[in-house]
């Protein structure tokens, strides 16, 4: 028999009444959560989500939080909402106590070294099975039947999430106490869990070229309109600073400007000149829309760009469209999902393992490219629009490592 997706709970003219206003109110996300969409999904939220949740998530919509971030914001909210319910049998409390905070940390980060001698450490089966019961618990098993600690990075980012969600109604929380900081300091130690990369290899210039070469048609057919859209993505996606897959699928035609060309050789005005456009980024993960975040875009990705939108005879809207399996032109946008398809699908046709890369690895190959060709980092955060040098260093470093000196002195 399938699992219900959220908890089974008494009837009551009133509660229903109740339920049925919430999921009214989380239909106008939709548009904005397409995730959110479906009967199913809206009734599980509004089982999981108190009436002031739902309207501190309208109201952060209202406030013109970016998709993903509030798509992240209502992922992490039921979640914690979840959780709470199955550790403690009631809602979140506001303000969160430092105890339940601490709690949470230690249902999430433990040792695993510990759990194999006492299966009372970390989650509790009960818990874990609640979670389980909804769908929001998928971290894998392992040969034991227990599942390991948590990735850092995610419960310090519902933590973080916990936070905002206060602040948002107007209240002071406990997350930077001194026992929650030491907590999890402490905690994320033991966990000792290596942060896995987005994408497990980057898409270098050589890998990229590979997926370009499966854009080009055959010797009897030209190229479709699949590949010509496709094509334009990965040469705009790499050469653009390896933009965000929500970035790709987000951007519309009034944010490219086509500009004169440009010469080859900056240092050189009577180099080769290369036809040249400027996209405007607007809103971005880090970047507010009123940001100075335009990118440069020179030849061979404004010509796939170009010829895409001539083929395709797009005037406005979404420049990545889709195009269903008959090959017909859609209106509506890739979606972050489906720009992360197009990667894996052109891997698998060059004879790449499409489980070793993802759409991000288009940022990472961008960055790593950059530091393989000896490119200065804050010339390639300008064109990547990396905040962090600390986060972009990551990349130089990888792409550096394999041509130390130091770790040939004895071969």
């Amino acid at each position: 028999m399938p699992k219900a997706p959220f908890p089974a709970s008494g009837h009551s003219p009133e509660r229903d009444a109740a339920l049925s206003l919430k999921m009214e109110k989380l239909d106008t996300l939709a548009a904005i959560l397409p995730a959110m969409a479906g009967q199913q999904r809206s009734a599980q939220l509004a089982h999981l989500l108190t009436e002031d949740d739902v309207d501190t998530l309208r109201h952060l919509a209202k406030a013109g939080m970016g998709e993903n971030s509030l798509r992240a914001l209502t992922s992490d909210f039921t979640y914690l909402e979840a959780w709470c319910l199955a550790a403690t049998g009631g809602p979140l409390p506001w303000p969160a106590p430092v105890p339940l905070i601490l709690k949470f940390i230690a249902h999430h980060l433990w040792d695993p070294g510990k759990r194999d001698s006492d299966p009372s450490h970390g989650m509790p089966r009960d818990v874990a099975a609640a979670l389980e019961t909804q769908n929001l618990l998928r971290v894998p098993k392992n040969s034991a039947g227990f599942r390991p600690p948590h990735a850092p990075a995610t419960v310090q980012r519902r933590l973080a999430s916990w936070s905002t969600l206060h602040r948002w109604r107007a209240l002071q929380g406990h997350f930077s106490e001194p026992d929650v900081r030491s907590a999890l300091r402490l905690a994320v130690r033991v966990a000792d869990r290596p942060r896995a990369r987005k994408s497990r290899k980057a898409v270098t210039a050589d890998i990229l070229e590979l997926l370009l070469g499966t854009c080009e048609g055959s010797e009897v057919s030209a190229p479709s309109l699949m590949d010509l859209r496709d094509k334009a993505l990965l040469l705009v996606g790499f050469a653009s600073g390896g933009r965000r897959r929500s970035e790709l699928a987000g951007l519309r035609l009034s944010q490219v400007e086509w500009l004169d060309p440009l010469p080859a050789d900056p240092n050189d005005p009577d180099s080769k000149l290369l036809p040249a456009a400027s996209l405007r980024l607007g809103r971005t993960k880090t970047e507010g829309s009123s940001d100075d975040n335009s990118v440069l875009l020179l030849g061979r990705p404004v010509d796939a760009l170009t010829t895409w939108l001539e083929a395709a005879r797009i005037t406005d809207g979404a420049v990545f469209r889709a195009i269903d399996q008959w090959g017909n032109l859609k209106q509506r946008a890739l979606t972050p999902q489906s720009v992360n398809a197009v990667v894996k699908n052109r891997c698998a046709r060059a004879g790449l393992d499409p489980a070793d890369f993802s759409a991000h690895g288009l940022r990472s190959g961008f960055l790593t490219e950059a530091a393989n060709r000896e490119i200065p980092i804050q010339d390639a955060m300008q064109q990547s629009r990396h905040r962090s040098l600390a986060q972009a260093s990551s990349y130089y470093n990888d792409a550096g490592r394999a041509r130390r000196r130091s770790a040939r002195m004895l071969g």
